[in-house]
């Protein structure tokens, strides 16, 4: 391991243009500054004012990629100091009232790993950023395969899973940006101001899985005042709020509370509702500034402070900007907030590439905010993280009698990156992604020209690579272990062909209304299937009024879910090969079992139901569904449909070659789909 002296940037507050003589003085003592006194002083151009860095090491062990080489690993801190006066800060919420230091700015300090090739001219010369989610990597785990701990730490050669980013030259970033979380190892955070002394109202809302009682449970915010503390339990979110007697909270920490659970009445998925006085709240929106100002750094600072320069000029001539989850919905508020728009006016991230967000946002950049809420069935469909607008296009919105959409603020500056939005098919049923394609009467709407989504057809949210079917006691069915590793990687290789060459990627891929695949829930999955029971449970999209509370209901927008073939598997959409050529069913949805909330979708999972082995077998089951001896006469006849369906996904780009020809050797040893 080698750990390099701490190196600092510093950066005086104030801004101006220089002449070439000046400029050169500037040159002359920024290499008397770096001599002297490993400092270096430079003018304004971005709100990074010090770049410690911490520990530089080499990663992965030393594994070399090809042409590209060995890796280092560069951990370090970043300091920001942002402008409150600046129109580009000033949507950050209560950055008016934030504490300044003597400059007049609102300070906050970001982790930062980077993991770039050893020899930067070896890279593809694009950066790709990845916004942590809740604090962690998880790019490594979608396009390496590589599972945890090793995608969060880089350190054993086998930590870089199938290598497939750094064997094509990509340099990565991750870049703390969540507030409300403590920086640890493994787990990336943003240091920013409280609002010391400021009250307010806010809720939580949870769902335990569990019988225990008393349940214990961590609130978003620090609690004020103990005695104005309430709780109340329903089934399901639409249903009334009850308060039984023997229910009951407490105060057991800063930010936690025990629930006593009523004895009777509810089960382990019932929902609970926590209302209280929170206090100091945290300027969150600071996330947005720490990533837009740290990206922007490290694609166009030429200094030595920039780990990503070289010859007196960064290396990076391309950004795209990555995240999962959480961390895709914090890159929809990103575009949607106008933080793609530098402070010089340039644009951050050429790319945006937002996975499994479906139609939400966040609920980050408001006072007492909750960046680590997805609302998920049976919670409320009305919260901060699903309010308007949806989609990229801009809309009139009823409800709120707003006019908005996504790239509205970077159309305004020519600022829009390319996006390439992906979906799993359990977004389309729990995270209302039909509203990315639909107006907000539930008509047909065209994606702007310079925007694609995906949905990756038969798949729960997220699958760690190498998952097996198995039972959960909670899930009626059993757990779908499909991983989205290989058509993500052909989607990364289309976007930065689309950004370094020109070259479009493929037509968008999910459910249409225009193409009857997008259609009412009743209608969507047979009804026919033994095993694959259907209810057509889904999230709905609700407004509604959330300065009171509990918050009032205005309205609600149309949701629609993706059509089913006779297999009770969506038409529309990214078919990977497990589809293609099944061996069962696969969907993005599974109900909760028997006492975990029957009416109501687990969260986060699909559900896979294998095909019978013989025709006997289906016909005394009466399963509609071909068996598998009726698919596939013979082990040859099923691999010759793999390598017939895998040349088709190489042709249209879905596929590259290598995970094609990994997926013929799967298939020709054995291995044989998702089911293993």
């Amino acid at each position: 391991m080698v750990r390099t002296p701490q190196l600092s940037l510093i950066r005086p507050a104030q801004h101006g243009r220089h002449t070439s003589t000046q400029r050169g003085s500037d040159r002359l003592r920024r290499l008397l500054a770096v001599c002297l006194f490993g400092t270096l002083l430079l003018p304004a151009g971005a709100e990074v004012v010090r770049l410690d860095v911490l520990q530089t090491t080499p990663a992965f062990g030393g594994r070399s990629f090809g042409a590209v080489g060995p890796y280092v690993r560069i951990t370090a801190r970043a300091t920001i100091a942002v402008d409150p006066a600046d129109p580009r800060n000033a949507v950050i919420a209560d950055i008016d009232r934030a504490p300044r230091n003597a400059a007049g700015r609102v300070e906050a300090v970001a982790d930062v790993v980077l993991l770039r090739p050893a020899n930067l001219t070896l890279g593809n010369a694009t950066l790709l950023v990845e916004a942590p989610n809740r604090g962690r990597k998880l790019g490594p785990q979608l396009f390496d395969d590589t599972p945890q701990p090793g995608a969060n730490n880089a350190e054993n050669a086998t930590d870089a899973g199938i290598g497939f980013l750094y064997r094509q030259g990509f340099s990565m970033a991750w870049i703390g940006w969540q507030a409300d979380i403590p920086s640890a190892p493994g787990q990336l955070a943003l240091s920013a101001p409280s609002l010391q002394g400021v009250k307010g109202p806010a809720r939580d809302e949870f769902v335990f899985d569990h019988t225990r009682s008393p349940a214990t449970a961590t609130l978003s915010s620090a609690v004020a005042d103990p005695a104005n503390l309430t709780v109340t339990v329903r089934a399901k979110w639409d249903d009334a709020r009850q308060t039984p007697p023997d229910l009951l909270v407490r105060v057991s920490g800063t930010q936690t509370v025990e629930i006593t659970r009523p004895a009777n009445g509810f089960d382990a998925g019932a929902l609970y509702e926590v209302t209280y006085t929170a206090h100091n709240p945290v300027v969150l929106g600071l996330g947005f500034a720490a990533t837009r100002d740290v990206a922007a750094f490290l694609r166009r600072d030429g200094s030595t402070a920039n780990p990503m320069a070289a010859g007196g000029q960064s290396t990076v001539q391309r950004a795209i900007g990555f995240g999962v989850s959480q961390s895709g919905r914090f890159l929809r508020d990103f575009l949607w907030l106008g933080f793609n728009e530098d402070l010089s006016g340039k644009i951050v991230f050429d790319g945006l590439m937002p996975h499994v967000a479906g139609a939400r946002r966040m609920a980050t950049n408001f006072r007492f905010g909750q960046p680590g809420r997805n609302p998920r069935h049976p919670q409320d469909p009305a919260w901060q993280a699903d309010l308007f607008p949806f989609t990229y296009a801009v809309l009139d919105d009823p409800l709120s009698g707003r006019r908005d959409g996504l790239m509205l603020r970077c159309r305004l500056n020519a600022t829009c990156p390319r996006v390439i939005q992906t979906d799993s098919e359990h977004e389309w049923w729990a995270s209302r992604a039909s509203l990315l394609v639909t107006d907000l009467a539930g008509n047909h709407l065209d994606l702007p020209a310079d925007v694609r989504a995906y949905m990756i057809a038969g798949t729960p949210h997220f699958a760690n690579p190498g998952e097996t079917m198995r039972r959960e006691p909670t899930m009626s069915l059993p757990v779908n272990p499909m991983h989205s590793g290989p058509p993500m990687r052909a989607l990364l290789v289309a976007m930065q062909s689309w950004i370094a060459e020109g070259v479009a990627p493929p037509a968008s891929r999910v459910p249409m209304r225009a193409h009857g695949t997008l259609v009412d829930a009743v209608k969507a999955v047979p009804g026919n299937i033994p095993g694959l029971p259907y209810a057509a449970i889904h999230t709905s999209a609700r407004f509604s009024d959330q300065s009171v509370l509990p918050p009032r209901e205005i309205g609600r927008y149309p949701v629609f879910v993706p059509r089913a073939d006779a297999d009770g598997m969506a038409i529309a959409g990214v078919r990977m090969l497990p589809l293609t050529v099944p061996l069962a069913s696969y969907t993005g949805w599974n109900p909760r079992a028997e006492g975990f909330g029957t009416s109501s979708l687990f969260p986060l999972q699909g559900a896979v139901v294998p095909f019978a082995a013989t025709q006997a077998e289906r016909t005394a089951t009466h399963d509609p569904r071909p068996s598998l001896e009726e698919r596939y006469p013979d082990p040859a006849s099923y691999l010759a449909a793999v390598r017939a369906a895998a040349a088709r996904m190489v042709a249209e780009r879905m596929l590259l070659p290598e995970d094609a020809q990994r997926a013929i050797e799967q298939a020709s040893s054995g291995q044989l789909g998702q089911l293993r």
